[in-house]
């Protein structure tokens, strides 16, 4: 796996934390993914798991 492809995986997963965190504190409101937040935090970090070395 490239390092460029490492990177876009890390920050993606970065984006989906920070997605569920700003759901969370009620700052942007999606309905439909609201119920999945702890499943997003999980695929977050398999996403880095699969970017770490």
């Amino acid at each position: 796996m490239s390092n460029r492809t490492r990177s876009i995986l890390k920050v993606a997963a970065v984006i989906l934390v920070l997605l569920t965190l700003v759901m969370q504190f009620h700052w942007v409101l999606i309905p439909a993914i609201n119920p999945y937040k702890y499943w997003i935090v999980v695929l977050a970090f398999g996403l880095l798991l699969v970017s770490s070395k």
